[in-house]
């Protein structure tokens, strides 16, 4: 039996809030890579570093300056978290940390992507933890032609490969994504960027996300801005295809906003919450998907995931944590496959995902405190991903628990989201909305 190699993934989204470590054990076994959870922690940014961050994203102006100390802030702040989950999930035995760093700016051009940054010197990590790090996984895929997103894109085919019907995986984060049946992958558009964008704005700073849906449930959709939003070119670009907060901003909405009159902030956020189901809803169709594995901090939102399943009528819609990965950490589990076959020498990348010419072994190596001693290269990649101890983690055992919300309620909700949405009710004071949602865009 094949050795198993303990992988820290480390990974902070679009959303910036947080910086996500999850610890596993990898090891192949014939064409499997079989992936054992050790567990996850979350160390929030402190707020100078959060508000330098939101500073410095598109479209501000920033200077060279504030991009060297915001490196060396979030690569101390990666490290600490590193360090954490070395010692509280690994005890101290970890092989190898995997980075993906803090996107500050994807440079799209044209339908083209032309190189990307991501932030978070892996210097840090090395000496933190004494340990190689692999980092900079997106600039390899777009040197060789590719859009360096989504890049968990082979993970996700992997991992749901032989699962019955046709399975999409799909992140909600700041910008939404989702990895096809045929493993074409792609940003759907914005998850939370707009609805995160619209509460800051309308909060003064105070709030930085719409907790629970609260605001979404209290608005009405207001149709003449949801029909501007939806205008936007990029929903019509085929894929593969990228975005971010290059595109999806304060500013972005602002200009939306322009000559609508003052709009109620519930109302506000409501649109922009029907607006991200929507155009996930229209990505998922366009999939041919019949099942739809959720991730990501969108998940956390009862409204928004009431509203994605009711536009997804007989599409089961489940969270990646009933797969066996936490909805929270997926990616960051992703990015420790991901760093495992880069220590392995196997490339990372589908062509076929993110548009490039070949796949490719991604990201720099930074050597721990012995040296870079990295494992002989692997003969061949492996064909499926099985998380162990998961009751979804072989495809063959069944599509697991379904709990519907009633006839012509969409699609069908895992148990665990309507438990979810009966709390999320009863705290509201209305019942009802587990059934109605947020009125209709009318």
């Amino acid at each position: 039996m094949a050795r198993s190699t303990r992988v820290i993934g480390l990974m902070s989204g679009t959303s910036y809030d947080a910086i996500d470590a999850a610890a596993a054990d990898l090891r192949p076994a014939g064409d499997r890579l079989v992936l054992e959870p050790l567990g996850t922690v979350s160390e929030p940014y402190d707020d100078e570093v959060r508000e330098a961050l939101a500073a410095a994203l598109p479209p501000a102006a920033v200077t060279l300056a504030d991009v060297c100390r915001l490196d060396t802030r979030i690569g101390q702040a990666f490290a600490a978290a590193a360090v954490r989950a070395d010692r509280e999930l690994c005890g101290g035995t970890a092989e190898l940390v995997a980075s993906h760093g803090q996107t500050v700016y994807h440079w799209v051009e044209r339908g083209r992507v032309h190189g990307t940054l991501q932030i978070g010197q892996p210097a840090w990590i090395a000496e933190a933890t004494g340990l190689p790090v692999v980092a900079d996984f997106r600039p390899r895929d777009i040197a060789a032609g590719g859009q360096g997103a989504p890049l968990v894109s082979l993970v996700d085919s992997l991992w749901l490969r032989g699962r019955p019907g046709a399975p999409v995986a799909l992140n909600i984060g700041g910008i939404a994504n989702l990895t096809a049946p045929d493993g074409t992958a792609f940003d759907t558009g914005p998850g939370c960027a707009l609805i995160d964008a619209a509460v800051r704005e309308f909060g003064g700073g105070r709030l930085a996300c719409d907790a629970d849906g609260a605001l979404a449930a209290r608005g009405r959709v207001h149709g003449p801005l949801l029909e501007r939003l939806l205008a936007e070119p990029y929903y019509a670009l085929a894929p593969p295809k990228t975005t971010g907060k290059e595109l999806f901003h304060a500013g972005y909405l602002r200009e939306a906003l322009a000559g609508l009159g003052t709009l109620p902030a519930e109302d506000v956020v409501a649109t922009l919450t029907r607006l991200t189901a929507r155009t996930i809803a229209d990505a998922v169709r366009a999939a041919g998907a019949t099942e739809v594995i959720a991730s990501g901090g969108g998940t956390r939102n009862p409204v928004l995931m009431d509203l994605l399943g009711r536009s997804l009528p007989g599409v089961a819609l489940r969270t990646s944590g009933e797969l066996g990965l936490p909805e929270q950490a997926k990616e960051a589990y992703a990015f420790a496959v991901l760093g495992f076959l880069t220590a392995r020498g196997l490339p990372g990348t589908d062509p076929v995902s993110t548009g490039a010419r070949h796949p490719s072994v991604l990201g720099s190596v930074t050597p721990g405190r012995d040296g870079l001693r990295l494992p002989p290269p692997a003969r061949r990649p492996p064909v499926r991903l099985v998380v162990a101890g998961a009751a979804g983690g072989d495809p063959a055992r069944g599509s697991g628990r379904r709990a519907g919300l009633g006839a012509g309620s969409g699609a069908v909700l895992s148990s665990r989201f309507h438990r979810r949405l009966i709390r999320w009710a009863h705290d509201a004071g209305d019942s009802s909305r587990v059934v109605s949602g947020p009125r209709a865009d009318k």
